[in-house]
């Protein structure tokens, strides 16, 4: 069909369409309900989990990661352990970075070590970093993965729940990199920076105000920086993951497991990621083999953002059968 025809689509066919798309996303929301498989176009793009980059990539050098004893932290982690990082991992829970940290210390043969750090408070992480410094020196790779996130009306939030997010995410990843950057400023130490973002701080998002406000905070925070702190070896980049599945944010952002299956049929990749996929593409950009990488913001989510983005893109719901006859109804309208 002539892509003008498609545009002298009148009211009448328009809706249609949408009929069509509304009955086929419903058949397939019904078989989804029952468990069914993965989408069959999803074999054409297997996770691939081993380690990307050679071994030895990160020796000699130190990482910090916020938040690194859970989820995609502790995926990052240990992807730089095994390339030879040093790695300080850090969050509120004390236990919880111990446990993990022997596990990737078993793991990969590389000692890692712990500092606990509220991010939230300006004193704990000047407190943590003189930790570290005394445990590593200062660091060559940052990574402000550290966060915070529940699903919530926002007629329903309060500002507790506002302070609690963007203390987390957007003040804890500012507090981190102003005191880091200005000792490595001062011991004219170069250094990578990352920060582990979102899809939806570039679009903003529904039901998740304070986290979309606080990571698009971040984002301009990281960028800004790119430009002013190039000049003393500093390289600041941004990773928006769309949906990975991790035992702490599922359980926050989906908590009966409805919304799963959804996501991965608005996913043109017909899957979720892989925490170890990030884990390669953060190994990567904080590596020297991404030196010229700097203010660069990398969506990672399968399609997704674009999937959602399109006016049209629902229309893949429609069957073959349903086309034949928009196709004729399409054809037929007279006029513009």
């Amino acid at each position: 069909m002539a892509a003008a025809a498609m545009f002298r689509i009148n009211g009448g066919v328009l809706q249609a369409v949408k009929t069509c798309a509304l009955r086929s996303w419903f058949h397939s929301s019904v078989v989804l309900r029952f468990g069914s498989p993965p989408p069959p176009h999803s074999k054409f793009f297997p996770a691939v989990e081993g380690v990307m980059l050679p071994p030895g990539t990160f020796n000699n050098r130190v990482a910090f990661i916020t938040g690194g004893g859970t989820g995609l932290g502790r995926a990052m982690t240990t992807t730089l352990s095994q390339l030879g990082a040093q790695c300080v991992i850090a969050s509120r829970k004390l236990n919880v970075l111990q446990q993990t940290a022997e596990e990737i210390s078993s793991q990969t043969g590389n000692k890692v070590h712990v500092v606990q750090c509220d991010v939230r408070n300006p004193q704990a992480v000047s407190h943590c970093i003189d930790e570290m410094e005394s445990l590593t020196g200062l660091p060559d790779v940052i990574i402000n993965n550290a966060a915070g996130n529940f699903v919530c009306p926002s007629e329903r939030l309060s500002p507790n729940g506002w302070k609690a997010i963007t203390d987390i995410v957007l003040n804890g990843t500012a507090f981190v990199t102003l005191e880091l950057g200005k000792r490595l400023i001062q011991n004219q130490k170069g250094a990578s920076f990352l920060a582990i973002t979102t899809i939806y701080a570039e679009s903003g998002s529904g039901f998740v105000v304070p986290s979309a406000s606080a990571k698009a905070g971040v984002e301009a925070l990281y960028k800004s920086l790119a430009a002013e702190w190039g000049r003393y070896g500093h390289r600041f980049n941004i990773i928006q993951p769309g949906p990975i599945r991790t035992k702490g944010a599922f359980s926050r952002l989906d908590p009966t497991g409805t919304f799963e299956e959804t996501m991965i049929r608005r996913i043109p990749t017909g899957r979720l990621g892989k925490p170890a996929e990030i884990a390669n593409l953060a190994a990567y950009m904080c590596s020297d083999y991404a030196t010229w990488m700097s203010g660069a913001v990398i969506r990672f989510d399968g399609g997704e953002y674009v999937s959602m983005a399109g006016e049209f893109n629902d229309l893949h719901r429609v069957t073959p059968d349903q086309w034949k006859m928009m196709e004729a109804m399409i054809r037929s309208t007279k006029g513009s």
